[in-house]
């Protein structure tokens, strides 16, 4: 199976500064990391659900454990799926532009998509910290629900990193065709 071309020069990784391998290493650490906090909850979950069919066991809290981790896990997948162009793009208008015009439009998404996860970021930080103040915790396990909600700030953070180096990647490739 061959892999679809990048749509733009500037999709290829190979063409990032050591800032950009930099924030993309870091991105591909957290996605992994984050790939394997989802393995380890459905391992939970299989547990968790054949145990309540065959022998009566349950792993106390299962759905609380599964719904604050993969929030958690799920934040960590952006940033890398950003730097590697795996987001979603609709350009049944746009796909005969010009490459420079694509260029400058993709910049002005991935300068969204770095607002984006800086306001998300922002709002996660200050909705766990009122948690917190609160001293909300989860029903069954009576964990603090204010530590999983801040252990999505750093994804956010990191999508917000990625717009903004792609941001300013994509419109020097616009600018000068290469980075």
């Amino acid at each position: 199976m061959q892999e679809p071309k990048p749509p733009t020069p500037f999709a290829l990784k190979d063409s990032f500064g050591p800032g950009g391998k930099l924030l993309l290493a870091v991105a591909r650490l957290m996605a992994i990391v984050g790939g394997l906090v989802f393995v380890v909850l459905v391992v939970m979950s299989v547990i968790s659900i054949v145990g309540r069919k065959t022998v009566g066991f349950v792993v106390p809290g299962d759905v609380e454990v599964l719904q604050m981790m993969a929030a958690c896990a799920s934040a960590s997948f952006f940033p890398y799926c950003h730097l590697i162009h795996g987001d979603v793009k609709v350009d049944f208008f746009t796909h005969n532009l010009p490459k420079k015009t694509l260029w400058i439009m993709d910049a002005i998404g991935s300068l969204l998509v770095g607002l984006f996860g800086a306001l998300i970021a922002w709002r996660s930080w200050q909705g766990a910290m009122t948690v917190r103040e609160f001293s909300e915790t989860s029903m069954i396990l009576q964990w603090p629900v204010w530590i999983p909600q801040a252990l999505m700030v750093p994804g956010f953070l990191m999508l917000a990193a990625a717009g903004a180096y792609l941001f300013v990647h994509q419109l020097r490739m616009a600018f000068r065709g290469h980075p």
